[in-house]
C-alpha cells in the first residue's frame, strides 16, 4: 500500500484524504485535523483543505493508517483512478495502434455524460474494482463480452440485480444466473423484467458470487459492452474501466447528446429487426446479444453510428398522443380532462418509482393532427425537458377547487413528426393514394407542418430580439460608464487645479509672513 501512495497523483491523494475526512477515519495520529496539529507545528489545522496541502503531507497522513479495512478502501479508490489513467494514457501514446474496439472505448469515455453517469461510489464496502495492469498486451486486448442485468425495486427503496447474463464475441453465453438480492422485494417489475417471485424462491447465488465471475471474465483487459452499461455496473456494484456503451456510440445527429436511442430502436435501425416485440418483457440473453451485435456491426462492417429517429414507421395510434407527466398523485385520472381540451382517452403509464409523488399518462386522440392542434392551443409555460424537448407546464383546477400543475409534451419529437409526415406523403404519392386523398386532408397536414415551422421561426425571432435588446443594454451601460469616468476625470482635474492654486496662495502667504518678520527684526536692530 505504501508503494501505491508514493506513486499516486496528488489529485488522487486529495480524494482519498477527503473520503477519510467525510467518514471521520482515524489513523495512529488521529483524524485529519489532529494529524495536522501534530505534524505541522506552524500552521496546524488552520490549513485543513487537502487540495492546498503538499503531496508529502497527504502521503504522511495516509501512512498513519494500519487497519486492513481502511487500507482496502484506499486501495479501491487508487485502483479506480489508475485504471482510468492507464486507459487515457494508452489512448494518447498509441493512437496509431488503436484497434476498432479501443476506438469505441475512447468514444464512450469522451461522451459528455460519461463523467456523470460513470462516477460510482466504488469505495463502498460491497463494490468491486477490477484491476487493469500496465502491460501493453493487456491494454491492446480486443476481447469483448456483453452484459445485461434485470433489476427489481426493494422495500428499502433501492434497486437490486436479480438476473445477469454475459455473452462473448461469438454470442456464446458465458454467464446466465438468477441472483438472490438478500432483501425484501417491493416490485418485481414483471411487465419489464419477466421475473416473478417463484423465479427467485430457491436461488442461492449472491451478488458476491456474480462479482467473482465477472472479475474472472474481465481479467487480462477484456472490454465490457452494454446498452446504458452504467446501470448494469451500478446494479452489479462493479467498477470496470474498459467499457463500450452502445447508448453513447450511436446517436441521433440532430438531437442533443442527452437524448439516447433505445436498444430496440438501435436494433431496428442497425440490425434490421427489433430485439423484442412491443410490450414483451426483457430477456437478458437477447439484450446482451443485441448490444454485442451492435458493436460488431461497427467493428466488422463499419456501419454508421449516426441513426435516424425511428418514428417514421410508427402507427397513427402511437403519434396521435400527448404525454402528460409530473401529474400529482392527488389528481384522479378522470380530472385530466379539466387540464387538456378536446376528445381523448387516457392511458396510464406504469410508474418507474412506486414511491414517487407523481405519475404519467398518455392522452390518445383520433389523429396526430388533432393531438398537434390541442398541444398548440394549450395555455401554459413553454420550457425544455431534460432532453431538450419542448413541453408546456399547464395549471388547472380540480373539481374540489384545488389548483394543480402538470407537464405536457408531444409523444414524438417535432423533427420526427416532420419526418413522418414527409414519408407518409411520399408513400402515398408512390402508390397513387395521394390522388384519392381529399384536398382538406392535405391542407390539414400542410397546416400542421406550416404551424410547426411558424412556431420555430417566431421563437427564433423572439430570441433574436431578446439578444438585440441585451446588446443595446450593454452598449448603453458601457456609454454610461465611459461618461461617468470622463466626469470623474474632469472633477479630478478641477480638484488638482484648485489644490495647485491653494498651494500657490499658501506659498505666497508664507513668503509675505517671512518678509514681514524680517522687516520687524531690522527695525529692532
Amino acid at each position: 500500500m505504501e508503494g501505491q501512495l508514493d506513486v499516486a497523483e496528488k489529485k488522487v491523494l486529495v480524494e482519498v484524504v477527503k473520503l477519510a475526512q467525510k467518514r471521520g477515519m482515524s489513523g495512529t495520529k488521529g483524524v485529519w485535523k489532529d494529524f495536522l496539529n501534530s505534524y505541522d507545528k506552524q500552521l496546524g489545522a488552520s490549513l485543513s483543505d487537502p487540495s492546498r496541502r503538499s503531496k508529502e503531507v497527504l502521503v504522511a497522513f495516509l501512512k498513519t493508517f494500519t487497519d486492513e479495512n481502511d487500507l482496502k478502501l484506499f486501495a479501491k479508490v487508487i485502483q479506480c483512478h489508475s485504471n482510468r489513467a492507464l486507459t487515457e494514457l494508452f489512448k494518447e501514446e498509441s493512437p496509431q495502434l488503436e484497434s476498432p474496439e479501443q476506438r469505441l472505448v475512447c468514444l464512450t469515455l469522451e461522451h459528455p455524460q460519461y463523467p456523470l453517469e460513470y462516477s460510482f461510489p466504488s469505495y463502498e464496502e460491497e463494490w468491486v474494482v477490477t484491476k487493469l495492469k500496465k502491460k501493453s498486451k493487456v491494454m491492446r486486448s480486443t476481447d469483448v463480452v456483453a452484459v445485461d442485468c434485470e433489476m427489481v425495486l426493494c422495500e428499502d427503496g433501492t434497486e437490486a440485480c436479480v438476473r445477469v447474463c454475459v455473452v462473448d464475441r461469438s454470442l456464446k453465453v458465458k454467464l446466465n444466473e438468477f441472483v438472490n438480492p438478500g432483501k425484501a422485494i417491493a416490485d418485481y417489475r414483471t411487465e419489464i423484467t419477466g421475473i416473478v417471485a417463484a423465479d427467485l424462491d430457491v436461488i442461492k447465488c449472491s451478488l458476491s458470487d456474480v462479482q467473482k465471475s465477472m472479475k474472472k471474465l474481465l481479467s487480462h483487459g477484456t472490454i465490457l459492452v452494454g446498452h446504458s452499461l452504467n446501470s448494469d455496473l451500478r446494479a452489479l456494484k462493479l467498477d470496470h474501466a474498459r467499457v463500450i456503451d452502445t447508448s453513447y456510440i450511436f446517436k441521433y445527429p440532430d438531437a442533443c447528446f442527452q437524448r439516447k436511442p433505445s436498444l430496440n430502436n438501435l436494433c431496428k435501425s442497425v440490425l434490421g429487426y427489433e430485439v423484442r416485440e412491443k410490450g414483451a418483457p426483457h430477456n437478458c440473453v437477447d439484450d446482451a446479444s443485441a448490444a454485442m451485435k451492435l458493436v460488431l456491426a461497427v467493428i466488422e462492417r463499419g456501419c454508421d453510428t449516426n441513426i435516424l429517429s425511428l418514428h417514421d414507421d410508427v402507427p397513427n395510434s402511437e403519434v396521435a398522443k400527448l404525454l402528460l407527466h409530473r401529474i400529482p398523485k392527488i389528481v384522479p385520472i378522470g380530472e385530466l380532462h379539466r387540464a387538456i381540451p378536446g376528445e381523448f382517452t387516457v392511458e396510464p403509464k406504469p410508474s418507474k418509482n412506486a414511491r414517487g409523488d407523481t405519475y404519467s399518462a398518455l392522452a390518445v386522440f383520433s389523429s396526430m393532427e388533432e393531438a398537434h392542434r390541442v398541444y398548440e392551443s394549450l395555455e401554459g409555460t413553454l420550457e425544455k425537458d431534460s432532453y431538450g424537448r419542448s413541453q408546456k407546464v399547464v395549471a388547472f383546477h380540480l373539481s374540489t377547487g384545488t389548483e394543480a400543475n402538470l407537464c405536457v409534451r408531444k409523444a414524438m419529437h417535432d423533427n420526427s413528426l416532420g419526418q413522418l409526415l414527409k414519408k407518409r406523403a411520399a408513400e402515398m404519392l408512390d402508390s397513387g393514394e395521394l390522388k384519392k386523398m381529399k384536398a382538406s386532408k392535405i391542407g390539414e397536414i400542410e397546416m400542421a407542418v406550416a404551424n410547426q415551422c411558424d412556431d420555430h421561426l417566431k421563437e427564433i425571432e423572439r430570441l433574436k430580439e431578446e439578444l438585440r435588446q441585451k446588446d443595446l443594454q450593454i452598449v448603453s451601460r458601457r456609454e454610461d460608464h465611459l461618461q461617468e469616468i470622463e466626469r470623474l476625470k474632469h472633477e479630478l482635474s478641477q480638484k488638482d487645479l484648485e489644490i495647485s492654486v491653494l498651494n500657490k496662495i499658501v506659498q505666497q502667504h508664507k513668503e509675505k509672513e517671512l518678509q514681514r518678520k524680517s522687516k520687524k527684526f531690522k527695525i529692532r536692530i
